[in-house]
């Protein structure tokens, strides 16, 4: 086990390159994420988890699949997962009939997706989905939209729940994003750095609410890219107070944290300065997060061909001599904590698995 390997990376194509390879290799490299480009049917997604896992079985193998819009695989057998809104209209619904309706049926249809979802991706060998988002549905922010269950900081908190209950099942880790609330601002932190401007005790009571009723169910927590300036000058996920003092300190998270993609433009301006991805690793790994994450510049067409991954890898690595940054022993514990304890049903005993059968009947 390396002293503590903080970075998540990704590969180009369907299959693992030479270059890949070295990549993953490095000590400093603790898992990588998939995109629909690694897509192409179940087969291949299999054999490509199974050569990632035989360089280094540590690594952690995860992806952005939370139902909706922002599910990467679809296809060749996925189950189409629905928005999460979904799930709240149906907490919302009067029964009718047979009809499924109510608080009681939305959890129960919210366990049956985390069930489905993990089982799914784990039986073509992938370890972790970055879910559920726990942003409220404040109307107004399209990058969150239905993605989120609900307004109401109480539903969220327990459809969330459900969706982890399920994941749980499965055995898949979960993770609680985009502490401490993303759908408050309008602003895509994809391309523009938003700004929440409400005071803390406003956050707190509304958006944080869930991170906080949640804390001793989730296993990691993934901050926003947005400033909320009458809490810190900085954003959340390179805030010592966001991720030390609130989220560690007041609710008493002890699970891991990631910061959202470092490509985001939200993720490179800091203190009104332009961050190279190296630094801002090293300003997120410092003020509390324990893996960093650099997606989508491993493309050929991506700015530098896939450059920007060695060189944050380099950088990693020079910033750790020179003494810039020091690796900690307790997040490299929070990284492997992520990684499945038991071992996946197989696709084919999946789909005739009483429970996934049953499952499937929630979500219908």
């Amino acid at each position: 086990m390396t002293p503590h390997a903080p970075l998540i990376i990704d590969i180009a194509g369907l299959t693992l390159s030479k270059v890949d390879r070295e990549r993953l290799q490095h000590p400093l490299v603790g898992g990588m994420i998939l995109f629909a480009r690694n897509w192409k049917d179940r087969a291949q997604l299999t054999a490509l988890c199974r050569s990632i896992k035989k360089i280094r079985p540590d690594l952690l193998i995860c992806v952005d699949h939370e139902g909706g819009r922002v599910q990467r695989f679809k296809t060749d057998g996925f189950t189409h997962l629905p928005p999460m809104r979904a799930l709240g209209e149906m907490w919302m619904a009067e029964p009718k009939g047979q009809s499924k309706a109510g608080p009681l049926d939305a959890t129960n249809a919210a366990t049956a997706c985390g069930y489905v979802l993990g089982a799914e991706l784990r039986a073509c060998g992938v370890d972790m989905s970055f879910t559920p988002v726990l942003d409220l549905d404040y109307g107004s922010s399209g990058v969150i939209g239905d993605r989120a269950f609900a307004r109401d900081p109480r539903v969220v908190s327990l459809l969330a729940k459900s969706v982890m209950q399920g994941l749980l099942q499965s055995g898949m880790a979960n993770c609680g994003k985009h502490f401490p609330g993303h759908g408050f601002v309008k602003a895509d932190s994809h391309t523009d750095v938003p700004v929440d401007r409400r005071s803390l005790k406003a956050i707190l009571a509304d958006d944080a609410a869930p991170y906080r009723w949640l804390s001793t169910s989730m296993n990691s927590v993934m901050p926003a890219h947005v400033i909320y300036p009458k809490v810190d000058s900085r954003p959340a996920g390179f805030s010592e107070k966001w991720l030390g003092e609130i989220l560690r300190g007041q609710m008493g998270f002890t699970g891991a944290i990631f910061s959202d993609d470092l490509s985001m433009a939200g993720a490179r301006v800091l203190d009104g300065q332009q961050l190279s991805y190296t630094e801002a690793a090293v300003a997120a790994l410092q003020a509390g997060c324990d893996m960093v994450l650099l997606c989508n510049q491993s493309v050929p067409d991506s700015e530098g061909g896939g450059k920007a991954v060695d060189e944050l890898i380099d950088g990693l690595t020079e910033a750790h001599v020179k003494g810039v940054w020091e690796p900690r022993e307790a997040s490299e514990e929070r990284r492997v904590s992520l990684l499945p304890r038991q071992g996946a049903v197989e696709w084919d005993e999946l789909m005739v698995h009483p429970a996934y059968m049953h499952a499937l009947d929630w979500i219908a």
